[in-house]
């Protein structure tokens, strides 16, 4: 698995040594990214079930100002840290610690320091999640999430589709198919149209 561009392209990421982490495919993240496009420049970046952190270290590669990550596995907690110092290495970063800060809490507990929000926030849990606690679990990650611009961006089994929260809507569905991971990036609610990638 490797960052798919800016400063850090190429960078292959550290997989945590143990438990159940299903890193999201390069071909995934860089379809989210190629979304996301100018809203990645400056953003403060949420990564929550970070599991390697691909998608919050992608985002720092690309030119994005901060990413927090929460993560409650050690091991990934570990390989976080790890990938961190690559990407630092890359960019050429003098002062790691401005650029990311790791949570080591369970999401659905954890609240951010301050009352900061976030322009971009990542949500990659277990798949079995989705199935027990999709409103719940959507409700606190959107709440993160500021701005008119601010999108937040899961990824599902490739057959589901969250309930999109009031003043919210689904700017983009990336799903190459039924078997396969999705990526559901949603924005403030306004007139759109939902695209998808085959």
């Amino acid at each position: 698995m490797r960052i798919t561009g800016g400063m850090a392209r190429g960078i292959r990421l550290h997989l945590p040594a143990r438990g159940e982490i299903r890193p999201t495919t390069d071909f995934l993240r860089g379809a989210v990214f190629s979304s996301l496009g100018s809203l990645v420049n400056g953003a403060r970046v949420l990564d929550v079930f970070a599991g390697t952190g691909a998608y919050g270290f992608e985002a720092l590669s690309r030119g994005a100002a901060h990413a927090h990550f929460v993560e409650k596995n050690p091991a990934a907690v570990t390989a976080i840290g790890q990938n961190a110092a690559l990407v630092a290495k890359s960019c050429r970063w003098e002062k790691t610690a401005r650029k990311t800060a790791v949570s080591t809490r369970d999401m659905m507990t954890w609240a951010p320091p301050g009352g900061v929000a976030f322009d971009l926030v990542f949500c990659d849990p277990p798949w079995a999640l989705w199935e027990r606690l999709a409103d719940g679990l959507l409700a606190r990650v959107v709440s993160w999430a500021s701005g008119a611009n601010a999108r937040v961006v899961l990824e599902t089994p490739g057959e589901f589709l969250p309930t999109v929260p009031e003043g919210w809507c689904l700017r983009r569905h990336l799903a190459r198919g039924r078997n396969q991971p999705a990526a559901c990036i949603l924005g403030r609610a306004e007139p759109s149209s939902i695209s998808a990638i085959s």
